[in-house]
């Protein structure tokens, strides 16, 4: 009996163009998975929220706020972008800014006040829901700026407060204090007041490490001093708006309301 040679199964050639289709794909879905992140943050706040968990709940609100950031650009540098995710990130941005603030203040510190608490976080909800409609259908000729406090630095403020007071408020006139950190920024949501687009600003990263050292001070002060160094940031750009308006009325200038993010800039900050 002869025996022939082993000689291996050849493998079914792959055509060139199959795996470079299931790399598109996979890159496509990419940014979808970051706002998923976001709305899943978003519900775990409300979750910790409803359970008493200030402190936990809270950072969910700020993790949703990096992941908004992200997907958007995202988006870009793969060349993703598409209509689809920008609804997807309107929802979870809906959910992550609108549903889980609301939630989290009425229980940290507006039941006291009832009715008049429920109330209030639908006011706030509803703002957001204008915030994120409008910024869906107007375009943008400034990229400088946002028309109205965007809906995740409106989440930020009550969100850093809670985090850096997750006691909660217990009495009345307490509670009466509590419900501006909802009614303002929802005034400011749907107002048309400026607020400075974070793309805008130029940390020098690609002249030099100026940048770099930057990021690594912040670095530095969030994990020495998360409670401080959040709530100074939150409130620091909530003023920024009111700071831009007076500078422009003492220049004597007219103020420009401009427009609207360009659609292309939605899944970025809404």
């Amino acid at each position: 009996m002869i025996r022939r040679p082993f000689r291996p199964a050849r493998l079914r050639a792959v055509p060139r163009g199959h795996d470079r289709r299931g790399i598109r794909r996979g890159v496509s879905l990419l940014p979808s998975l970051f706002t998923l992140a976001n709305l899943f943050c978003g519900w775990a706040c409300v979750v910790h929220a409803m359970r008493g968990e200030f402190a936990t709940a809270a950072p969910f609100i700020g993790v949703a706020v990096v992941l908004d950031m992200l997907d958007g650009r995202i988006a870009r540098m793969t060349g993703t972008t598409s209509e689809f995710g920008v609804q997807l990130d309107s929802l979870a941005d809906l959910i992550s800014f609108g549903m889980a603030p609301a939630v989290l203040v009425f229980q940290w510190g507006l039941l006291p006040l009832g009715r008049l608490g429920w109330a209030i976080g639908f006011l706030y909800l509803t703002a957001a829901a204008l915030r994120l409609a409008r910024f869906n259908i107007q375009a943008n000729t400034d990229k400088r700026y946002f028309v109205g406090l965007p809906s995740p630095a409106a989440a930020g403020l009550p969100a850093a407060t809670v985090f850096y007071f997750p006691e909660g408020l217990v009495s009345y006139p307490q509670a009466l204090l509590g419900m501006t950190m909802l009614i303002v920024p929802a005034l400011l949501m749907v107002s048309t007041i400026r607020f400075q687009s974070f793309k805008a600003l130029d940390l020098g990263i690609k002249r030099g490490y100026r940048g770099l050292v930057l990021v690594a001070g912040f670095i530095a002060l969030l994990a020495a001093y998360p409670h401080e160094t959040l709530i100074v940031m939150a409130y620091l750009y909530f003023a920024s708006g009111f700071i831009g308006l007076l500078m422009a009325k003492l220049r004597g200038r007219p103020v420009d309301h401009g427009h609207e993010p360009d659609p292309q800039d939605r899944q970025e900050a809404s």
